[in-house]
C-alpha cells in the first residue's frame, strides 16, 4: 500500500450495513440486487477464497462505498490480494501483504497465460457462485487497480484479473473479463501508459488506463487504476452456470492489486430486446415517434405476469411480454414470478427526436472566370427549412447512410461537375436524420453579344437586331426570347438583351446597341408665280448636314429661276434623302372687274385671277398693298388709283376709279361750299349722261364736256329753291356695265 490516508472511498467501514455482509449476502444483495431486499432464488453455492470470516479485519474481500468521492461506482464488492480495508480510507500499517490462497490457479493460467515459467501468480483471491439466468446475456461493471502502477513495474509485473464462466453441467471456462475489441486480458502488463527509463516499455491499451494516484480522480489507496470496464457473457436462459472471479499478484507478494465490482451491475435477469430478439442498449433513439417494439426477454415460468411502465406510471393494458412504444420516455417492465415477492425488472430509456423535413434539390452554378466552384451552403434552404437542421454532404450514398467522416469538408468551395449527385445527410443535430439528393447543375455564364444591320436609320426604316451568346434571350421591355428582332424605332433607342444559357444561366451584363433615328429631312421649298421677265428665289431650307441636288443641276440651298415650270431638289444628310418638288407658274395680269363703293366710304374690289396666284390690292397707286380687297374710309368724289397684282410678281392690273356720290343739297351762294353739282369725275366715262329735272319733269340741266357741272341756273337764271330730280348714266369702268343713278336734289337759292 502507499500508506496514505485521506479523501478516499470507504472499504469495510463502519456505518455501512453491507460492511458486515457475508459473501453470499454481498453477491445476492449488493452485486445482483443493488442493495434491495428481494430474494434471488436463482443464485446459490456462493464461496470465497481464502475463506476468511466477516469479522476478520484482514480479509481480502468486502464492501466498498464511494462516500464523498467522485469514484465512478456508488458501491459494490472489492476483491484484493491484500487487506481489503487498506484499499480505501484506512492507511496501511505495513509494506507487505498477507499471502492469499496459493499460487498459479490453473483456471487463471488458462485465461491469462504466465509470461515467464520461472514466475508465479500469487495471493489468489476467488469469489464463486452458481446462477440460473433468465436472459441470454449477463454482465457486470468493474475497475482494476494496482500498487504495481509505479516505476517500471507495469512492464514486468503482470497482476491479473479473470472472470470465468461455464455451465454447471460441464464445459470449459470462458474468460469474459477481456478488453473491448479483443484487446486481451485485464492484466498489468496489458494496460498501461508509456513507461520511460532504462526498464521502460511502450504504452499498451493506454485508452483503458484512468491515471495515477497523483491524479484527482483515483481516490483509492492504489497507485493507478483502469477506466470502468464491462464483462459480458452470452448465456442460455434457464441453464445453470458456475461463476468464478480470480484476482492474483504476479512474481511478488509485496505489492497488491484489487478489483472493484459495481453493485447492481451484475445483471442475470430480464433483458429488453427488439422484435427480432436483438438486445437493446440502455438507451434507444426514436425519431418522429416511429414505433419501437420492446420485448421482455426472460425464461418463462408458469404464472409469470408482466406490467409495463412509462416514466414510472403503469401503462393501462400493457401486461404482455411485448410493448410497442410510440413516444419517448423511460420504459420499465416488471415481471412477477409466483413465490417471489420482488418482481424482476428491466428499464430502457427511449430518447425522442424529430427528423428535419427534407426534399431533394438542385443547386445551379453559373460559373465565371472568378467563380467556378459551388458553395454548398446555398443548397441548405432548398433542402430543408427546419430550424436547427444540421447538414453533411457526401459524394456516395453509402457514406451518407453510414454517417461516417467521409463527408465533404470544403462546402463553400466545392469543385463539383454538371449533373453530379451529392447525398445530403440532414439531421436535427442529434440522431434523427434523413438523406436527400442534391443534383449539381453547372453552366458557364454566357456572354451576350448584340449586332444591328444599321446603327443609323431614317424615320420609317427598320433594323434587324441579332443577339448571340446564349440559347434563349431576355430582351428589355419585350417578351420575345428569340435572338432576332426587327425594329422600327421612331426615335433614337437603345436596345438591351441578356443571353440565357441552356440551364438558365443569365449573362452578368447585357449587350446593348443604340439605333440612332436621324431626324426627318424637312424643307420649306415653295414655288410661286412670275411675270414675263421676273425671277423667283427657290429656297430648299437648311438642316444638319444637308446637301442639295436640284433638277437644274445646281447644288446650293437656294436657286433663282425665271422660267415657269416644275423644279425638284434632292436633299441628303448622309443617312437619309428625300425629294421635294415645287412649281413656278407664269402669272397673268389680273383684271379689275368690279368696284363697289358706297356712301359710307367702303370700297370692295373684285378682280380676275387667271393664274390663281395670291392677289394683293392697293388704292394709293401701289404705294401700300393689302391682301384684303375691302377698303374703308375711302373719300367720296375722288379719283382713286386702284392697283391689283399677283403677289411677289410684277403682274399688276390697274384702274382709275372716281368715287362718285351725288349730292342732294346745293346752295350756290359763292362760298365754295355746295355751290355746284360736279360731274367732272365721271363725265369722261363711256356713255355718260347727266340730266336734272324739275318737279314737273322739265329738263333744267344736261351735262356737257364744256359744262360738266350744275350751279342752279337754267338759261342764265337762278332757279327757285325747290326739289329737283336727277338721272346719271355711264358705263362702269371696272364692270363695263351701264350704271344708272337717280334721286332728288334740294336747291336752295338765295333771292
Amino acid at each position: 500500500m502507499n500508506k496514505k490516508a485521506g479523501v478516499f472511498i470507504d472499504v469495510n467501514a463502519t456505518g455501512y450495513t453491507p460492511s458486515t455482509y457475508t459473501p453470499e449476502q454481498l453477491v445476492k444483495d449488493i452485486l445482483i440486487n443493488g442493495g434491495s431486499t428481494c430474494s434471488t432464488p436463482n443464485v446459490s453455492n456462493v464461496s470465497i477464497t481464502p475463506n476468511q470470516p466477516v469479522t476478520s479485519t484482514d480479509r481480502f474481500w468486502g464492501y466498498f462505498h464511494k462516500g464523498t468521492t467522485n469514484f465512478p461506482f456508488k458501491d459494490g464488492i472489492v476483491l484484493t490480494t491484500g487487506r481489503a480495508r487498506e484499499a480505501g480510507n484506512v492507511a496501511s500499517s505495513a509494506s507487505y501483504s498477507i499471502p492469499g490462497s496459493g499460487i498459479d490457479d490453473p483456471d487463471l493460467l488458462a485465461a491469462v497465460p504466465n509470461p515467464n515459467p520461472n514466475d508465479h501468480y500469487n495471493d489468489n483471491v476467488m469469489l464463486e457462485f452458481d446462477f440460473v439466468p433468465n436472459s441470454n446475456q449477463v454482465k457486470f461493471n468493474y475497475i482494476f487497480a494496482s500498487e504495481e502502477y509505479t516505476g517500471s513495474f507495469p512492464c514486468q509485473y503482470s497482476d491479473a484479473f479473470a472472470l470465468l464462466i461455464k455451465p454447471v453441467a460441464g464445459g470449459p471456462y470462458v474468460n469474459v473479463a477481456v478488453l473491448p475489441n479483443n484487446a486481451g486480458p485485464v492484466a498489468m502488463t496489458n494496460i498501461h501508459p508509456l513507461i520511460t527509463g532504462g526498464l521502460g516499455c511502450p504504452a499498451i491499451n493506454e485508452q483503458y488506463f484512468a491515471g495515477y494516484n497523483s491524479s484527482p480522480n483515483i481516490v483509492t489507496n492504489y497507485d493507478g487504476r483502469t477506466v470502468p470496464l464491462t464483462a459480458v457473457a452470452d448465456v442460455t436462459p434457464g441453464v445453470a452456470y458456475h461463476f468464478k472471479m480470480v484476482l492474483s499478484d504476479y512474481r511478488d507478494h509485496s505489492y497488491d492489486s484489487a478489483v472493484f465490482i459495481e453493485g447492481g451491475s451484475f445483471d442475470i435477469g430480464i433483458k429488453i430486446v427488439d422484435g427480432n430478439g436483438v438486445p437493446l442498449p440502455s438507451e434507444v433513439k426514436m425519431c418522429d415517434n416511429t414505433p419501437q417494439t420492446l420485448v421482455a426477454q426472460v425464461a418463462a415460468i408458469p404464472g409469470m405476469t408482466y406490467q409495463w411502465y412509462l416514466n414510472g406510471v403503469p401503462i393501462n393494458g400493457a401486461t404482455s411480454g411485448t410493448y410497442v412504444a410510440t413516444a419517448p420516455g423511460v420504459y420499465q417492465v416488471k415481471v412477477s414470478v409466483p413465490g417471489n415477492n420482488c418482481p424482476g425488472e428491466a428499464t430502457i430509456t427511449v430518447i425522442g427526436g424529430t427528423t428535419p423535413t427534407v426534399k431533394d434539390a438542385t443547386l445551379k452554378l453559373c460559373s465565371t472566370p472568378t467563380q467556378s466552384t459551388f458553395n454548398l451552403n446555398d443548397a441548405k434552404p432548398l433542402i430543408s427549412t427546419t430550424p436547427g437542421a444540421v447538414f453533411r454532404f457526401y459524394t456516395t450514398q453509402a457514406d451518407a447512410q453510414a454517417q461516417n467522416n467521409n463527408n465533404i469538408t470544403n462546402v463553400t468551395n466545392y469543385n463539383g461537375t454538371d449533373g453530379q449527385i451529392l447525398y445530403v445527410l440532414v439531421s436535427n443535430g442529434a440522431f434523427c436524420s434523413k438523406i436527400a439528393t442534391l443534383t449539381l447543375r453547372k453552366e458557364e455564364t454566357p456572354v451576350a453579344v448584340l449586332n444591328a444591320t444599321k446603327l443609323k436609320i431614317c424615320v420609317g426604316e427598320s433594323v434587324v437586331l441579332t443577339a448571340s451568346g446564349g440559347v434563349t434571350y431576355e430582351w428589355l421591355n419585350n417578351s420575345t426570347t428569340n435572338p432576332v428582332r426587327t425594329v422600327s424605332p421612331t426615335q433614337t433607342t437603345t436596345y438591351t438583351v441578356y443571353a440565357i444559357g441552356a440551364q438558365g444561366c443569365k449573362s452578368l451584363k447585357p449587350a446593348t446597341v443604340t439605333v440612332e433615328v436621324v431626324p426627318a429631312i424637312v424643307s420649306n421649298l415653295k414655288g410661286g408665280h412670275i411675270c414675263e421677265g421676273d425671277k423667283i428665289l427657290l429656297d430648299a431650307g437648311a438642316g444638319p448636314g444637308y446637301t442639295y441636288e436640284w433638277s437644274t443641276g445646281e447644288t446650293t440651298q437656294a436657286i433663282t429661276v425665271g422660267t415657269p415650270g416644275v423644279y425638284t431638289v434632292k436633299i441628303s444628310n448622309g443617312v437619309c434623302s428625300d425629294i421635294f418638288k415645287t412649281q413656278v407658274i407664269k402669272a397673268v395680269i389680273p383684271e379689275i372687274t368690279k368696284v363697289d363703293y358706297n356712301d359710307n366710304g367702303t370700297m370692295i374690289i373684285t378682280a380676275s385671277n387667271p393664274s390663281n396666284g395670291i392677289l394683293e390690292y392697293s388704292i394709293d397707286n401701289g404705294v401700300t398693298w393689302q391682301s384684303s380687297n375691302v377698303f374703308g374710309n375711302v373719300p367720296k368724289n375722288k379719283l382713286i388709283s386702284i392697283r391689283v397684282r399677283v403677289k411677289y410678281t410684277s403682274c399688276v392690273g390697274f384702274l382709275e376709279f372716281f368715287t362718285f356720290v351725288m349730292k342732294n343739297v346745293i346752295t350756290p351762294n359763292g362760298d365754295n361750299i355746295n355751290d355746284i353739282i360736279d360731274f367732272r369725275g365721271i363725265s369722261d366715262y363711256k356713255d355718260f349722261s347727266g340730266i336734272i329735272y324739275d318737279r314737273y319733269g322739265k329738263e333744267v340741266f344736261k351735262a356737257e364736256k364744256i359744262r360738266p357741272y350744275w350751279d342752279g341756273y337754267f338759261q342764265g337764271k337762278k332757279l327757285p329753291t325747290s326739289s329737283y330730280w336727277y338721272q346719271v348714266t355711264f358705263e362702269d369702268p371696272a364692270s363695263k356695265q351701264l350704271t344708272v343713278k337717280t334721286g332728288w336734289i334740294l336747291l336752295k337759292n338765295m333771292e
